[in-house]
């Protein structure tokens, strides 16, 4: 066996005598298993508030958007449409008008995002299982109907069963005169009946408004310009794929195509840099809880001065004295480590499990704080405690190889 190994491994496990030293190995063993645990548990959470972020936002993004590369609407002919329904992988195509518009009901007002839909939306997202009210339609009776957020209704009072009321709709007209004499004819208004009502989460509920793309083209007069086209593919289809094939066939200097994960960029961003940013806060913890690791390691190289001058006189080398401390310290870094990895992987199972941590918030999306663990993770926390631990050892192990063997024997 490694004679460093082996003296490391005495000075920390002997069972003759427990004394200062000894407890404050233990202490530095709880220190770094705590930190570690809660590396992991937070981390794990982060994780699990991106992945519930993606799937959130995936009810009503599409696998696949195309928008304009400047300004707001791009012209969607045909012969676009049939090019992209014809690409492998693809499900469906899906024509779409959205902007902002001013929203009348009674006497309440507000402003809402109006997003007009072709008659296919119903294959491009997994809505249907969020509707609470109504019908889950855009066309009743050949009507135009309207799908609203559930926060909508409740700003609003709309009453889904009183068909004598209309939404009224107003968006400004694309005319470059301004009527000063009557403001109102510088809009558009146009009125339709409440079909039926979504809850899907906070951002689309409190202002989205669901109608049919004819009808939005006719409030916002698009007259065949598009603000998107939104594509589904199948789900064992390869995403990426698709986009390069897509890409190969859109006039890439006017238009562009983005992924689901590219749509939420900025809240992806968001989620990623306060990860970061607890990852380094906690290692600074970290850290400082493995300054006993310092401590010990100097104590102990006070205490051992005798056996590392009769080592020495034996023949061994300064650089044996050297990994023996620094093996003492990995042997108490890496039990707290791989410790608060177990225990941190036991809370996070159990926590996926039962949930037993909630948000402390009504909701009928999520009751429990999300975790999900990643190996990524526990390797980046591995290579930060390997960092602490070199850190922390060498100079205790360094200043072990300065005992003058005349002086101790």
């Amino acid at each position: 066996m490694n004679t460093a190994l082996l003296i490391a491994r005495r000075y920390l496990f002997s069972k003759k005598k427990r004394n200062f030293i000894n407890i404050i190995s233990i202490v530095s063993v709880v220190g770094v298993a705590i930190g570690t645990a809660a590396m992991v548990i937070v981390l794990s959470v982060f994780n699990g508030l991106e992945d519930f972020t993606r799937s959130l936002y995936s009810s009503y993004h599409a696998d696949l958007e195309i928008t304009p590369v400047k300004g707001k609407s791009f012209a969607a002919d045909s012969v676009l449409l049939a090019r992209l329904a014809c690409i492998e992988g693809v499900q469906a195509v899906t024509e779409v008008i959205a902007d902002d518009a001013l929203l009348r009901y009674k006497d309440a007002q507000i402003v809402v995002k109006v997003k007009g839909l072709s008659a296919n939306f119903d294959q491009q997202y997994p809505l249907r299982e969020k509707l609470v009210g109504g019908n889950f339609a855009l066309w009743q009776q050949k009507a135009p109907r309207a799908m609203i957020g559930v926060g909508v209704q409740l700003q609003l009072g709309i009453d889904l069963g009183d068909d004598m009321e209309p939404l009224v709709f107003w968006y400004p007209r694309k005319d470059k005169q301004v009527n000063m004499a009557d403001p109102s004819k510088n809009f558009e208004q146009r009125i339709i009946l409440p079909g039926g009502v979504l809850a899907i989460e906070q951002q689309f509920d409190q202002n989205h408004v669901l109608v049919p793309i004819e009808w939005a083209e006719d409030l916002m007069q698009y007259k065949g310009r598009r603000t998107s086209i939104e594509v589904k593919v199948w789900k064992k289809s390869d995403i990426a794929a698709v986009q390069r094939a897509i890409r190969s066939i859109i006039d890439a200097d006017n238009l562009q195509v983005k992924n689901s994960e590219e749509q939420q960029e900025s809240i992806m961003r968001a989620i990623r840099i306060e990860k970061l940013f607890v990852f380094v806060a906690l290692a600074f913890v970290l850290a400082i809880a493995s300054f006993n690791i310092f401590f010990t390691l100097s104590m102990l190289a006070i205490e051992k001065q005798h056996d590392i001058a009769v080592l020495t006189a034996m023949g061994a080398s300064a650089g044996t004295i050297r990994r023996i401390f620094l093996t003492e310290g990995f042997f108490i870094a890496w039990i707290g480590a791989l410790s608060g990895m177990v225990l941190g992987f036991v809370i996070c199972f159990l926590q996926m499990q039962f949930g037993f941590v909630s948000l402390g918030i009504q909701s009928s999306v999520i009751q429990a704080y999300p975790v999900q663990m990643k190996w990524a993770d526990f390797l980046s926390i591995s290579v930060l405690v390997f960092a602490i631990t070199v850190l922390a050892s060498y100079a205790p192990a360094r200043r072990a190889t300065a005992v003058k063997v005349s002086e101790m024997l």
